[in-house]
């Protein structure tokens, strides 16, 4: 993260959400950080609180190094697209293709972790497939580089990311994480599932038992982690995501102003003007998401695992990209008699 585990319109790993940017902020990213009053106070703080040792803890902070491409980053999320150039980031052969191999490659762990959450295996694969290309790609910045620059050279974003650098140091003792050898994001997430310090704290699991929570290099923790985050933001296993919807006359527009958080029984969005095929129960609760199409806007109802998509990341834009990878990923994996019995 996605999470999703970035800024602005780009929305984090976590369940917190970046507010959109309407210009790139002044920074102070330039000498070393260790030197600063507000880098001492912060010492102060994880030696009094956490028990750091303080020379450490210099010593980690004369070694991070200001990034203005990380500032840059953050203004220039995808997340700003509209949905006809964001879709074909994410679904390409290549990327279908590749979620194919790696559910042939992890079936036995995907079928444990499905069992286990309760969370569909093909969903798994796909939050993997946006994140970073089944592992393809998890980020050639230095996390302390990035926790810091966006913490004391982001002032939209300070106080999250002061949060996320203290998390890190703090996971980096829990999992003997090398705070100066770590690589991830330009907002300081790591791993194949792109998780920020505080998600890997709280939702990865040491899924195979050897007593380490490794989200780079243990699969098993890996497709267990983005499973667990799923399952505790109530997945909820078999049932549908989205579905596309017609809608007509003016009756629809007023469940657009609700937002995506899936709250209108179907029922409801029937007399409005929705409509859905196939068709959804009536006492299902849902929601109406209207996206920006080449050739005008499209709409889809979509429901609670939906919603749990978003919260890994909070664009509808990432949910949806992770709902048709995964439906593209399963019907190859189907077509090629993977996963029958």
């Amino acid at each position: 993260m996605s999470h999703r585990l970035r800024a602005c319109a780009i929305l984090l790993f976590s369940s917190l959400a970046m507010p959109a940017c309407s210009a790139t902020p002044q920074t102070g990213a330039t000498g070393d950080f260790s030197n600063r009053p507000e880098v001492q106070t912060f010492i102060d703080e994880m030696v009094t609180t956490h028990g750091l040792d303080r020379e450490e803890l210099v010593t980690v902070f004369d070694q991070a190094q200001p990034r203005e491409s990380i500032i840059a980053a953050m203004t220039r999320p995808a997340e700003a697209k509209p949905w006809y150039e964001y879709r074909p980031i994410f679904l390409t052969r290549s990327r279908i293709e590749g979620g194919v191999k790696f559910w042939s490659e992890h079936a036995d762990i995907l079928r444990a972790a499905e069992e286990k959450f309760a969370v569909d295996a093909q969903v798994i694969v796909a939050i993997i497939g946006v994140e970073t290309r089944y592992g393809g790609n998890t980020g050639s910045y230095r996390v302390l580089d990035a926790l810091s620059t966006l913490a004391f050279d982001y002032p939209p974003r300070a106080k999250f990311f002061r949060s996320e650098l203290e998390q890190f140091l703090l996971l980096s003792r829990e999992e003997d994480v090398d705070v100066l050898e770590v690589k991830g994001s330009y907002a300081g997430a790591m791993g194949y599932g792109q998780f920020i310090s505080s998600s890997y704290r709280h939702y990865a699991v040491d899924f195979d038992n050897d007593g380490k929570r490794d989200l780079w290099d243990n699969p098993w923790d890996i497709i267990g982690s983005v499973a667990n985050y799923l399952h505790e933001h109530k997945w909820e296993l078999g049932k549908p995501v989205a579905r596309h919807a017609r809608v007509q006359g003016d009756g629809y527009k007023t469940l657009l102003e609700k937002g995506i958080k899936p709250a209108t029984p179907v029922r409801e969005m029937n007399k409005l003007g929705v409509q859905t095929n196939p068709p959804l129960p009536g006492n299902m609760k849902a929601a109406l998401l209207e996206l920006e199409d080449k050739g005008g806007p499209e709409y889809w109802v979509v429901l609670n695992n939906f919603y749990t998509i978003t919260r890994y990341n909070r664009s509808p834009l990432y949910a949806m990209a992770v709902y048709q990878l995964s439906e593209e990923i399963r019907a190859l994996y189907e077509s090629k008699g993977e996963g029958s019995e």
